[in-house]
């Protein structure tokens, strides 16, 4: 039996779940589980016959492969894919940490922690980067055109924080219509689309 390791209030676990409907909770810092990804962090795929892989963007790649090799979600075509590709490592490498800024400000972090100069900026870069968003969903249902992949994925946690985290956030219709699509997905719903913890 498949195990995914990890807490289901993590961006990087929602992902997975949304895409496998199942999970597991973990324990990080135990040997075992470093022993299975050195990181400590969530999630981490167990396969039945102990084989683990960790980091959330190649675990989601590494199901869509196995399991579901011609499905619209990973597209197979080289050019389609690298769309796909571009929007995952765009959100890692770009979104997430301003938005990790402004979630652990708002809602993780007690009041005395707060860095609120940080959290201004990281707002404001959040907002640029979210801007880029809306131009690219001009015309189109999802990221890379009118079929859910794997980008849509990665960027649906991050959608989600951004409209209901309590901040003032700029008129961005195109990027509201596709939360609002995201909101008819039963997996978003199950295990994104959830009070902030």
């Amino acid at each position: 039996m498949r195990k995914l390791w990890g807490r289901t209030s993590s961006s990087n676990v929602m992902k997975v779940l949304w895409l496998m409907e199942d999970g597991a909770f973990g324990r990080t810092k135990e040997p075992e589980y470093r022993a299975m990804n050195p990181m400590g962090l969530v999630p981490t795929l167990q396969e039945e016959d102990g084989w683990a892989l960790w980091e959330s963007n190649t675990i989601c790649r590494y199901l869509c492969n196995t399991e579901a090799p011609d499905s619209p979600i990973y597209p197979r075509d080289a050019r389609q894919r690298a769309a796909v590709e571009t929007w995952m490592d765009w959100t890692l490498g770009h979104l997430t940490a301003p938005m990790v800024t402004i979630f652990f400000t708002h809602v993780r972090l007690p009041e005395p922690e707060r860095d609120w100069k940080a959290e201004a900026k990281a707002r404001e870069d959040a907002g640029r980067l979210w801007g880029m968003i809306e131009k690219q969903l001009e015309g189109q249902r999802f990221l890379c055109g009118d079929n859910l992949t794997l980008a849509d994925l990665t960027l649906g946690c991050w959608v989600h924080r951004w409209h209901v985290l309590p901040i003032e956030r700029p008129s961005l219709p195109n990027l509201r219509r596709y939360y609002d699509t995201l909101l008819t997905r039963p997996g978003f719903t199950s295990h994104v689309a959830l009070p902030l913890a």
